[in-house]
C-alpha cells in the first residue's frame, strides 16, 4: 500500500498503540501523532508510548469474570498489547500486573522496528480530515485544544470525571516484621504484601484520614469521581466500615504472625520486576503531599516509609459517544474519523486496548471493501462496544467491564442458575460468540 493509504492515529497510549499493531500487521501504513513532550498532561511522566498512568495492573486474569473475559478474548484476537503485557508481567496473584517501564520500553520498541509504523512527535489540534482514515486515541487526558476541536465541532458536550492515582513506596522502608506475603484465601504464591490492622489502629487511621486536608477541586469543575478509582479519603467519608469492606477488606487474609484475621488490611503490589517498590492498593488519593506521609504512615508496617511517588488527582475527559459513534466506532457525521480508548467512555486500560484493536479492525474490513460488525454483547468486547454506542445518552458514564453490560442467560424456565454457574455460561457463551465472530472477519 502506498502512502496516500497510511491511517493516521492521534495518541500513542494504550488504544493507539494497540491500533497501529493491528493496522500494521494487516500490511496497512501508519502514522502515529503524539503530543509528548512538546505537551505533557499532569499525570503523565515520561516520553514513552503506553504509558500506565494510574496503576500497574490490569485487573483479574482467572475465570470466570469480566475482566478475564475481556483478556481471553483479546488473547483469541492474538492482541499485541496484551501480548506484550504478559511478557513484562510481574507476579501480583490472579491479576495482571507489569513493569511499567519494561511494558512501555517493549512497546517502544515494537513501534520502531515496525516499518510500517512511523511516530510524529507534535500536538495535533485537530485530526487530519486528509487522511484516509484517522483515529483519535488520545485517551482521558488530551489536550485542551483537541477537546475543544471534539466539543465545538460536534456541538455535544463532554464528559469530565476526577481520576486518581495510588502513592508508590520504596520496599526496604517497609517494616516486614509487621507486613507479610499472601494471597487472599492462601491462592497463588503470596504475591501481595499485606499491612494488617487491628480495630484501634484501623480506627485512628479512619478519623486521621478523614480530618486529613483534601486538594479542592476548582469552583468551575463539576466534581464526579470515577466509582471503580475512588479516593481513598472520599470512600472513608461513606462510613466508619466504608474501607473495611472496600479497599482494606481482610477477607480470605490470616495473619501469620496472630494466626487470625486482621480486622482490616492494606494490600501492597509490586511496581516492577526489581520488587524495590511497591504501591498501596486500593489507595487512590487528592490528599496533600504531607498529609499523604503523614495519614499513610499510620498504616501498620509503613511507619518509615519512603514515598516514591505521591498520589495525585487529575480530570479525565469523556465524549458523549452514543450521540456520535456507530457501531464501528466511526463518527456518524465523519465516517472516516474513529474515536478509540478512554476518550469513548471505557475506562480500564484493557478496555483500551479492546477499543483500539476493535477500531482497527473496523478500518482494515473498510479498506478491504467490507463492513464490520461488531461482537455480540454476549462477547466482553461486544459489550463495550455496544455501551458506548447504543446507551440512553441521559444515563452514559464511563465503564469498566461488569457482569451488567451482558445480556441474561437463556435457561427457558429450567432450574435456578447459582451464582458461580452463571458466570462460567456467561465466560463459555462469550468464547464461543468470540470464536464464530472471527471466523467471519
Amino acid at each position: 500500500m502506498s502512502q496516500n493509504s497510511e491511517v493516521a492515529i492521534i495518541g500513542a497510549g494504550l488504544a493507539g498503540c494497540e491500533a497501529a499493531l493491528v493496522l500494521a500487521r494487516a500490511g496497512i501504513p501508519v502514522k502515529i501523532y503524539e503530543a509528548r513532550p512538546i505537551w505533557r498532561s499532569p499525570a503523565h511522566k515520561t516520553d514513552l508510548p503506553a504509558e500506565l498512568v494510574c496503576s500497574n495492573s490490569f485487573k483479574s486474569i482467572k475465570l470466570p469474570s469480566a475482566h478475564a473475559l475481556l483478556k481471553e478474548e483479546l488473547r483469541l484476537l492474538q492482541s499485541p498489547l496484551l501480548g506484550i503485557a504478559q511478557q513484562t508481567s510481574i507476579p501480583a496473584g490472579s491479576a495482571l500486573a507489569v513493569d511499567r517501564e519494561v511494558f512501555s520500553s517493549t512497546v517502544n520498541n515494537r513501534l520502531s522496528d515496525d516499518k510500517l509504523i512511523s511516530v510524529v512527535h507534535e500536538e495535533v489540534c485537530s485530526p487530519p480530515l486528509k487522511k484516509p482514515f484517522c483515529i483519535i486515541a488520545a485517551g482521558p487526558l488530551a489536550s485542551p485544544n483537541l477537546v475543544q476541536w471534539l466539543t465545538s465541532s460536534f456541538l455535544t458536550s463532554s464528559l469530565h470525571f476526577y481520576d486518581a492515582i495510588a502513592p508508590i513506596v520504596s520496599a526496604d522502608s517497609i517494616d516486614y516484621n509487621i507486613a507479610f506475603f499472601a494471597s487472599r484465601w492462601e491462592e497463588g504464591s503470596g504475591d501481595y504484601l499485606n499491612c494488617p490492622f487491628d480495630e484501634q489502629e484501623y480506627k485512628l487511621f479512619y478519623e486521621e484520614l478523614k480530618k486529613a486536608d483534601q486538594v479542592n477541586a476548582r469552583s468551575f469543575e463539576n466534581q464526579k469521581f470515577f466509582e471503580a478509582c475512588l479516593p481513598v479519603e472520599v470512600a472513608a467519608q461513606r462510613g466508619y466500615k466504608a474501607l473495611a469492606f472496600g479497599p482494606l477488606r481482610p477477607v480470605g487474609i490470616i495473619n501469620p504472625h496472630t494466626g487470625k484475621r486482621p480486622f482490616a488490611v492494606c494490600q501492597l503490589r509490586k511496581e516492577n520486576i526489581n520488587s524495590d517498590s511497591f504501591n498501596l492498593v486500593g489507595f487512590q488519593t487528592r490528599l496533600t503531599f504531607p498529609e499523604q506521609k503523614r495519614v499513610f504512615r499510620l498504616i501498620p508496617g509503613l511507619k518509615n516509609a519512603q514515598f516514591l511517588r505521591f498520589g495525585s488527582i487529575h480530570r479525565n475527559t469523556y465524549m458523549q459517544s452514543p450521540q456520535l459513534l456507530t457501531s464501528d466506532l466511526s463518527f456518524k457525521d465523519l465516517p472516516n474519523l474513529f474515536l478509540a480508548g478512554q476518550i469513548c467512555g471505557n475506562e480500564g486500560y484493557t478496555e483500551s486496548i479492546a477499543t483500539g484493536h476493535y477500531a482497527a479492525l473496523s478500518i482494515a474490513s473498510r479498506i478491504k471493501g467490507k463492513k464490520i460488525s461488531p461482537p455480540s454483547p454476549e462477547t466482553a468486547i461486544g459489550a463495550l462496544i455496544k455501551h458506548i454506542t447504543v446507551s440512553d445518552n441521559d444515563k452514559f458514564t464511563p465503564t469498566n467491564i461488569h457482569s451488567g453490560l451482558f445480556p441474561p442467560l437463556e435457561n427457558n424456565g429450567k432450574r435456578k442458575i447459582g451464582k458461580a454457574e452463571k458466570k462460567e455460561l456467561i465466560c463459555s457463551r462469550a468464547i464461543e460468540s468470540l470464536k464464530r465472530w472471527k471466523t467471519d472477519l
